[in-house]
């Protein structure tokens, strides 16, 4: 049974407090130039890479003399402020060493909840890995408030890994991965190789917090990779210490448990969109654009658009018509109404000229429609 990366291209890979600090006192420069040792062999395979680290806190609890996690909200903040800085720089060291260049991606639960700043993100990472260059995104503790935390990077690397539509995620931790049970009370523990994301059974399983310096446990990992299958993403939980862990999963090896998505990716994103009984809005298309998206399944150019009803913004999903009114996809739209009206009936080139700006060169991209 082979690995679920062997295969995957696309990897959001999350590393935990506790596999990137020496014990909550700082960070460890050591481990974190042997991350960015693998990651850049998973590059050299072709493979996409995002990383979700934490440890910020720990840095700025380190440089700010705390001998203890802070319990008020403030000194997180500060924490994390002045930890941030410190992050950055050595991962940044870390990959130049491997001619990889990395960017700060800093994210709050409003970013992805809102659907323009969504879009934004995933615009964003997306541009980033076609420069090749490794987005190393943490929660930002510095402005967030209990209401709009993530709570965990568990949590974040899932949502991460929908929003730029990952082929699995691997969570790094300092357990081998899951057992039935507790296998510190419970000798009869076995430990799980394989199982569906998901699986109701999974989460009795977990047991409760971890460490002093993260907050997430196994519970959080294994409710991660129930929201990352819901994209179609593959979970695997592995130890962070195993040598050449991922270089290994990337070779086809096993490692940790392997929990695998029943919904394959481009089925549950497209599934989604045809779950829309309502629209925010609709486009009518002339005869040459139905032809495109109907017969060759491309993108909806504005110029294949004569007429643009309802009131949507950019990132909602709107239903696409033909000239009878026949309903023949649903989409995201990448401009709002008011923008779509301007820019109907133009070629792309255009759009800069007409609104001042472009997003994309699609009213609607192929990957962000279904046919119905």
């Amino acid at each position: 049974m082979n690995s679920v990366i062997h295969n995957a291209k696309r990897l959001i890979i999350k590393v935990g407090s506790s596999l990137v600090t020496n014990d909550g006192k700082g960070l460890d420069h050591v481990a974190i130039a042997k991350w960015a040792e693998q990651i850049a062999q998973l590059r050299a395979l072709g493979k996409e890479v995002v990383l979700v680290s934490s440890g910020a806190i720990a840095e700025g609890m380190q440089r700010l003399g705390f001998e203890k996690r802070p319990t008020g909200i403030h000194e997180l903040q500060a924490c994390a402020a002045v930890g941030q800085m410190g992050l950055a720089q050595i991962y940044e060291t870390s990959f130049r060493a491997h001619r990889l260049g990395t960017a700060q991606v800093l994210l709050t639960h409003a970013d992805l909840a809102d659907r323009e700043r969504y879009l934004n993100a995933r615009s964003t990472l997306f541009t980033l890995l076609k420069f090749g260059v490794i987005p190393i995104i943490n929660e930002n503790d510095t402005v967030v408030t209990d209401e709009i935390k993530f709570g965990d990077n568990d949590t974040l690397g899932a949502l991460v890994a929908n929003l730029i539509e990952g082929d699995a995620l691997i969570i790094l931790t300092d357990q081998r991965g899951l057992y039935t049970a507790d296998p510190r009370r419970d000798p009869q523990a076995r430990f799980v190789d394989e199982a569906k994301a998901g699986d109701p059974a999974l989460e009795a399983m977990a047991g409760g917090a971890g460490t002093g310096i993260g907050r997430g446990g196994m519970l959080t990992k294994i409710l991660a990779a129930k929201r990352a299958a819901t994209s179609g993403a593959h979970t695997v939980i592995a130890w962070g210490r195993e040598d050449r862990v991922l270089s290994r999963l990337a070779s086809g090896e096993m490692i940790g448990t392997q929990l695998t998505a029943q919904t394959a990716q481009l089925t549950a994103r497209k599934q989604w969109m045809a779950d829309h009984l309502q629209t925010a809005g609709s486009v009518i298309l002339d005869e040459g654009a139905v032809q495109v998206l109907t017969a060759h399944g491309k993108s909806l150019l504005p110029i294949g658009v004569v007429e643009v009803s309802g009131d949507f913004g950019r990132g909602d999903v709107i239903t696409c018509l033909d000239g009878q009114g026949r309903a023949l996809a649903r989409g995201i739209t990448n401009y709002s109404s008011s923008e779509a009206r301007r820019i109907l009936r133009r070629p792309s080139s255009e759009i800069e000229s007409i609104l001042g700006f472009v997003e994309e060169p699609e009213l609607i991209h192929r990957d962000n429609m279904v046919l119905l």
